[in-house]
């Protein structure tokens, strides 16, 4: 069994890591200390993320100010996505831990794709 890296838990949601291959159901745990996700299936198969290894977190905003239900958590150990129903709270959650300057909107297709022409313009000219 796992030591939680938590004294306070703040938040516990249903979410899904997409670490690997397939997607594994679990428990998201965000305490004073950390961000937690802990299988259903398999107690030894967890992720804990402490707050302050945390660079920044990603989420999709769509056109009418709908927040999607995944995101992605960048830290100096690499990238980890999830997705949970309750992502709204989650985040909000997080944002009160690191910040607002580091939970941020992903970029859409639109943007991505002017940023692409945009560096190919300056490496032509």
């Amino acid at each position: 069994m796992v030591q939680s890296l938590n004294s306070q838990v703040e938040l516990t949601a249903q979410g899904i890591s997409f670490l690997g291959i397939g997607a594994q159901y679990g428990k998201f745990l965000l305490g004073d200390n950390a961000f937690e996700f802990f299988n259903d299936n398999n107690v030894d198969d967890f992720i804990q993320i402490p707050w302050k290894n945390i660079n920044a977190v990603y989420a999709s905003v769509s056109s009418n100010k709908k927040i999607s239900r995944r995101f992605r958590i960048e830290t100096d150990k690499g990238n980890f996505d999830f997705s949970s129903p309750e992502s709204g709270r989650v985040l909000k959650t997080i944002r009160e831990h690191i910040g607002n300057d580091k939970v941020l909107k992903n970029p859409t297709l639109v943007k991505r794709m002017l940023n692409v022409f945009k560096r190919k313009h300056k490496k032509g000219v």
